[in-house]
């Protein structure tokens, strides 16, 4: 028999059409279709303006990028006036007009075009967050069937399903609601709720819950749970509420903007108002405000900010993590706890073999063993199938064919293999004449305490062995985890709907300070947030669906990009593309890396705006040189903020982590 493993790869559709979608959804948000006519405007304004065109060519254009850039920045800092809040936006539309009235058009144009920009990328994150939130609705189907007392069938929206409703569920069916089984036996593939490896047996008098994908068995189930109360319905509100809650999260620099846009309105009319009451000259005393609106607007302070951030976000992206914003960049540096998920995160999310046990003193060794039930699992879709067909192949074995195949739900497969009945399955196979079989049932105990999946071998009728199938860890999750806790100070945490055996081994092979087993998604939730009322900054690294509401509520969610649920992906505000551990610790220093360079841009824009600012007051600046002054501090902070560009900076935050 020729062994194949190769299986169908899990994969999001791609390509153009992929793209061109993207590009519909893109264009159908206002913001963006400003942003973009304001960007273009400007584009050909810089063209016109180095051709050397005539100045009311260019003009045009600026004053055009101002009006398609501006006006929605510019009607939502006026609608905040009314409310008796003063909006930063506002006043950069103000700075930009005062830039144009001193002829500083270009300055306050690129202004505008930035928080266009701005406006524009927060808006796409918003609405692809909401359409992932409605997606997650798709998981339970909208019909199931219904079976009366007098066991006639019917078919209705999930939606009308009751409490006490019996649904019939039939293989590779999703399950209609939160249910118990009443009836029959499965293997019910709830990873996407609880994040197991394996598909879970299910019996009569197990959970089912709405969503999960039913396996070759048939289930009568009683239903537990309103469809709003569902655990998928209930992730969605968790999303929803902690993503919400999130983005109120403002860059540092925006949280002053208040005070400081007032303090700016307020001494600028000043400026104007109370020399006039003096009988001052109208032209000087206009003059001396503009320049004081001009060398106090905080253009320097926006790019004192936004280029260190906005270049680790590049150079992290050649290096395969994707940032989602300046924001998530800022909130990176103040990581001091990061908690992981398990399965798919820490380890690989495939289950191999770990172990082999043969029967003492039987007439199978580890090969012969193998070789067996490799065998009779070959005709089988069962996840536990790619698992021991991976480790014959691993060793070299040939297989014999499998004859008179029978899959049983719940249980396992049974196959004549080399004249020999084959049966390969759950320790409930022990319950039959093989039950005395001397030792085996200490080492299925055995196995199950180290948080692995038992899987037992009987042949013609005699146990043979036990093989032990395990999730592995990542190769580089105990390095990256190491590398965190000396980051942090502090021991990373596991959160994980797997078994508490299972956590507790990963926890020991990695370096994980504490685990916790056995969570739905709420519960993940409920951890995250513990730790943040004890003062913690918590990043949270996750995959699945099930990850979702912790990523949202986390203080900063990363993703893993390979095999991430689309829910978990949009819900995260960063993503390990490559699903590589070692890139995490690298991305945190860099984030501590790019705040300082703020901090010290900030230092070097607030020394030049209180000189400028106080030449102004106490002597008298020339409008050029406050122009120049300020716009020199711009190019200053700009160029410093561009040093995280180079890769030397990755490396750098790599040696440093």
């Amino acid at each position: 028999m020729t062994l194949t493993t190769d299986r169908p790869p899990l994969s999001r559709p791609g390509g153009p059409a992929v793209r061109r979608r993207l590009a519909r959804r893109l264009w159908a948000l206002a913001e963006v279709r400003w942003a973009a006519v304001a960007t273009g405007l400007f584009v050909l304004g810089g063209l016109a303006q180095l051709a050397d065109a005539p100045a009311p060519v260019w003009w045009t254009l600026y004053l055009a990028c101002y009006v398609t850039g501006g006006w929605e920045p510019a009607l939502a800092g006026l609608r905040a006036l009314r409310e008796r809040t003063l909006d930063v936006d506002l006043l950069m539309i103000v700075a930009a007009l005062g830039a144009a009235g001193i002829g500083q058009v270009f300055d306050g144009a690129l202004l505008i075009v930035i928080f266009a920009t701005s406006g524009a990328l927060e808006a796409f994150a918003t609405a692809r967050t909401a359409d992932s939130v409605r997606a997650l609705l798709d998981l339970a189907p909208e019909r199931a069937s219904r079976v009366g007392a007098d066991g006639t069938e019917h078919v209705v929206d999930t939606a009308d399903l009751l409490v006490g409703d019996v649904i019939r569920v039939r293989p590779g069916e999703r399950i209609g609601a939160d249910a118990e089984v009443v009836d029959g036996a499965s293997d019910v593939d709830q990873a996407g709720i609880t994040g197991e490896p394996l598909p879970a047996p299910k019996h009569p008098g197990d959970e089912v819950f709405a969503g999960t994908v039913n396996g070759a068995g048939t289930l009568l189930a009683r239903v537990s749970r309103p469809a709003a109360e569902s655990v998928v319905a209930r992730i969605v509100a968790l999303v929803e509420e902690a993503s919400a809650t999130k983005a109120r999260t403002q860059l540092l620099i925006e949280k002053v903007e208040q005070r400081y846009s007032v303090g700016v309105v307020v001494a600028t009319l000043a400026l104007f108002a109370g020399p006039l009451a003096f009988g001052a000259a109208l032209q000087p005393t206009l003059l001396r405000a503009m320049t004081f609106m001009i060398v106090a607007s905080p253009c320097a302070v926006v790019l004192a900010t936004m280029p260190p951030l906005l270049s680790a976000i590049a150079l992290a992206g050649r290096h395969g993590v994707l940032v989602k914003s300046a924001v998530v960049m800022e909130r990176l540096a103040d990581t001091d706890l990061v908690v992981f998920d398990k399965t798919g995160t820490l380890t690989e999310g495939t289950p191999r073999v770990a172990e082999i046990h043969p029967t003492p003193g039987g007439r199978h060794d580890v090969g012969s063993l193998l070789r067996l039930a490799a065998a009779a699992e070959h005709p089988s879709e069962h996840p536990l199938a790619g698992a021991l067909l991976a480790a014959a192949q691993e060793r070299g074995l040939d297989l014999p064919p499998a004859h008179d195949f029978v899959a049983t739900p719940g249980r396992g497969v049974e196959a004549t293999v080399a004249g020999h009945r084959v049966r390969v399955g759950s320790p409930a196979l022990l319950d039959g004449p093989t039950a005395d079989e001397a030792g085996v049932r200490d080492v299925v105990d055995r196995v199950q305490a180290q948080g692995r999946t038992a899987v037992v071998v009987v042949v013609d009728d005699r146990t043979a062995g036990v093989l032990a199938l395990a999730d592995r860890a990542r190769p580089a999750a105990a390095t990256a985890v190491a590398a965190l806790t000396a980051l942090t100070g502090t021991r990373p945490a596991l959160l994980t709907g797997d078994n508490a055996g299972a956590a507790g081994r990963l926890a020991a092979e990695t370096g994980i300070g504490e685990a916790h087993a056995g969570l739905l998604p709420a519960d993940k939730v409920d951890r995250v947030r513990a730790h943040q009322h004890a003062g913690r900054r918590v990043l949270l690294v996750g995959d699945g669906v099930n990850d979702a509401p912790a990523l949202a509520a986390a203080d900063t969610g990363v993703a893993m990009g390979r095999h991430g649920s689309d829910l978990a992906l949009r819900t995260a505000d960063a993503v390990l593309v490559r699903d590589d551990l070692a890139a995490l610790p690298a991305l945190v220093s860099l984030a501590r890396r790019a705040r300082r360079l703020v901090v010290a841009n900030l230092v070097i824009a607030g020394s030049f705006i209180a000189v400028l600012v106080t030449w102004d007051l106490v002597g008298h600046l020339p409008l050029p040189l406050g122009v120049a002054g300020h716009e020199g501090s711009t190019v200053i902070v700009g160029l410093n903020g561009l040093r995280l560009l180079g890769s030397r900076a990755w490396h750098r935050a790599g040696a440093q982590r």
